[in-house]
């Protein structure tokens, strides 16, 4: 068992700092709020936090880092000055395997392509006290559910889906490596206090419904953006229903409302799958606080007066969902999809359904799809479709393997791939991709951005549960509806499929003979980090140059993005993820998935210094190098997805001063800023469209930067008319001192020398 003992220490002071908090707030305290305020960095900051307003300095129990963003995280931590990290932390090799073969064939290319990341990060663990876990151990958010999680605890990961160990009752937040790297390095971690949303749920879950489709339509309730700012708590009767791994599911999609995090009261349901996964110590100690891991009885009384919004969901009347395409919260009920896809025109052929992933990959899951699996053998359907099925760890692999259930998909003719993210996040060598056809797939992962799985833009892709993918693989039909249609079998006959059914829990247990962990060493002042400096893959950071006081002023615009502009599109993944420790090679990637509003193309901007069109990379580069700086101008939720720094850090090092947009995601607003980036939005969203393609700006009063104040930009036109334009920010003080040194991290190395 991990962290029993910091465990122990936290719930021995729990009960009185909610205590203390509740005398001085003076009012009942949502879930979310005890947690939050019981890792105050400071216990003598209490006070009553303006939700939305106030930055607040949190304490979290422990760091998670996948291998992707934990190259340039401890890169970073490199820098810091420390010889051991501050929390427990722990690196997961899981992004970088690609799914082409089959689970054997996959995992044994990738320990030879990534070799040479892989010891990095080894060795690194080993010298700052980082637990590793090797490839094929499992996805980051399934170990850290399996192994790490606990109710009430506040953890910090290198990765949006974080928010997964919120369906045990944990705080979870995805960040940027500079994030991490604070509290790693011992330091406060900053948040805004968010604002609350609650969601109640009544009812039951029956049928084909399952815990996907909780989220799915939260997603088609509060879009991509609406949860921004904002924990989303969950609660009622129908949230106690749910089992741990299904509260698992909806509070890992919830990322894809933007959401800070997503989390639920602790319940029997999560002492059940602590005690099952071999944690039965942390499952008395948490019953033992349980009126500390749920809200006060008056919220769950009136919730309307305590959080900032309110919805309601009766999972007894809850259809099946499925989200899409191109985007996740298009969600349409299961009983309109049909029509859905015949007005829209999207391709009615499924080529391929996948399940797993971090979002749903349990034993619950597969047990439920492999119970229709089954009955396709059964009933002598043969699939129309592909299928995959990708274990969300080495434990949930090897216990569904001894109970049948990949025996169950082979005979179907699935394919099970490694345990990792692959065609989740790009990692798919999908044959035919490149030909650019239109076509359709069906997955239980949670984002379909345009090229997101197999990079052909005219992939069409769906979410939806685990059942609901095997169903209509078995089809290979998009307008096929389980609930109500017959399928043809091979025999001729018309057979429809049985109600899914499956196992929250294995009856025998979990079990594997090696899950995949390796202990640092005890010592690792001996340690050597070694980087081949002609790597194409690893690079040392140089530290970014400091602000010099001055107005920046002669700003040329790089390139103004039209419409929905995610991580993705500002740092693509798939082939990409094999340069996420070289900060110079990745940047070829910066912004080439923008649409530039000029032209409607992407990758394809103006250079003002010779008139000619070329690659966004390549233009930001030449004006680098004749030391030029420049702007990048962007639409609404600029920076939606992923946590991935490399979004900010690519513009950063290649010379981009400023991001103007209409509003940011999150998460990339506070990564631009910890590398030392203006992070702005329009005062007047309108100015967006009085932005030309050869504009030059120039700041007035930059000089005087203080929070709470709008900076002025002068825009000069091209004709030699000028208009100033405000732009507000949300910088305080600490983070002004973070532009002011070039870098949160420049700071905290000054600090720490």
């Amino acid at each position: 068992m991990f962290d029993l003992e910091m465990i122990q220490g936290f719930y021995n002071s729990f009960s009185q700092k909610v205590k203390a908090t509740r005398e001085i707030v003076n009012h009942p305290l949502t879930a979310t709020e005890k947690i939050l305020y019981a890792h105050l960095f400071d216990q003598n900051t209490i006070s009553n936090f303006y939700r939305g307003e106030d930055y607040v300095e949190f304490h979290p129990d422990r760091v998670a880092m996948q291998d992707a963003t934990a190259q340039m995280a401890l890169l970073q931590f490199l820098q810091a000055g420390k010889s051991r990290t501050a929390v427990p932390s722990t690196v997961h090799c899981d992004h970088l395997i690609q799914a082409k073969d089959g689970a054997v064939k996959d995992l044994d290319i990738a320990k030879v392509t990534n070799g040479e990341v892989y010891s990095f990060l080894e060795s690194v663990s080993n010298k700052y006290g980082i637990g590793f876990w090797k490839p094929g151990a499992g996805i980051i958010h399934q170990v850290i559910l399996e192994n790490y999680a606990f109710p009430g605890g506040m953890m910090i990961g290198t990765d949006s889906h974080t928010v997964n160990a919120g369906g045990l009752g944990m705080i979870a937040i995805g960040v940027g490596g500079a994030d991490a790297v604070d509290v790693m390095a011992g330091m406060p971690w900053e948040l805004k206090f968010p604002k609350l949303i609650g969601i109640k749920l009544t009812g039951k879950l029956s049928g084909w419904t399952s815990a996907k489709d909780v989220i799915l339509k939260v997603a088609g309730l509060l879009t991509v953006k609406g949860g921004t700012g904002a924990i989303v708590e969950y609660f009622g009767p129908g949230a106690e229903s749910l089992s741990c791994t299904g509260k698992g599911t909806i509070c890992n999609m919830g990322a894809e409302i933007g959401a800070t995090t997503s989390m639920f009261g602790f319940d029997q349901s999560m002492a059940d799958y602590l005690t099952k996964t071999g944690r039965k110590e942390v499952a008395e100690l948490a019953l033992k606080n349980q009126a500390n891991l749920i809200a006060d009885k008056e919220i769950y009384e009136n919730p309307e007066q305590f959080f900032d919004q309110v919805f309601e969901i009766n999972l007894s009347e809850l259809e099946p969902h499925i989200n899409g395409p191109f985007t996740p919260d298009l969600a349409t009920p299961i009983s309109k999809f049909a029509k859905a896809v015949k007005e829209n025109n999207w391709p009615e052929k499924l080529d391929v359904g996948l399940i797993g992933s971090c979002t749903n990959s349990s034993y619950e899951d597969i047990s439920r799809a492999a119970s229709l699996a089954q009955q396709a053998i059964d009933k002598n359907l043969k699939a129309k479709a592909d299928y995959t099925i990708t274990p969300g760890s080495e434990l949930v692999r090897y216990t569904v393997e001894r109970d049948g259930y990949l025996d169950i998909f082979d005979k179907m003719g699935g394919v099970v791939l490694a345990n990792a993210c692959g065609p989740c996040i790009g990692q798919w060598a999908r044959q035919g991709a490149d030909k650019l056809e239109k076509n359709s797939i069906i997955t239980s992962f949670n984002r379909n951005f345009a090229k997101r799985n197999d990079g052909n833009p005219n992939t069409h892709g769906f979410v939806a549960s685990p059942e609901i993918v095997t169903a209509l693989a078995i089809a290979g039909d998009m307008t096929f509806n389980p609930l109500t249609d017959s399928l043809m079998n091979e025999n001729g006959e018309a057979v429809m499929l049985d109600e899914p059914i499956g196992y929250e829990l294995p009856a025998d247990g979990f079990y594997a003979d090696d899950i995949g962990y390796q202990a640092p060493g005890k010592d690792g002042s001996q340690t050597e980090i070694v980087v081949n400096p002609s790597s194409e893959r690893l690079q040392l950071l140089s530290p970014f140059t400091p602000w010099d006081g001055k107005n920046i002023t002669g700003m040329t615009l790089l390139i103004k993005a039209k419409g929905k502009c995610t991580t993705d599109h500002i740092s693509m993944a798939g082939p990409w993820l094999r340069f996420r420790g070289h900060l110079d090679n990745i940047s070829n990637n910066m912004l080439i998935g923008a649409i530039n509003a000029f032209n409607d193309k992407t990758d394809n901007v103006k250079n003002q210094l010779t008139g000619l069109y070329d690659s966004v990379p390549n233009v930001q580069r030449d004006y680098k190098a004749k030391g030029i700086p420049t702007i990048v101008v962007g639409d609404e939720n600029y920076g939606e997805g992923s946590s991935r720094e490399h979004a900010a850090m690519e513009p950063r090092h290649l010379g981009v001063r400023v991001v103007l947009v209409r509003s940011f995601a999150r998460i990339h607003e506070t990564n631009l800023k910890k590398q030392g980036m203006l992070g702005l939005t329009f005062a007047n969203k309108s100015d967006y469209d009085n932005i030309h393609e050869d504009d030059r700006f120039d700041f007035i009063d930059l000089d005087s930067f203080i929070p709470g104040e709008p900076l002025t930009l002068k825009v000069i036109h091209a004709n030699g008319e000028t208009e100033q334009i405000l732009c507000n920010h949300t910088y305080n003080d600490t983070q002004i001192e973070w532009f002011r040194a070039g870098s949160a991290l420049n700071k905290i190395a000054k600090e720490n020398k």
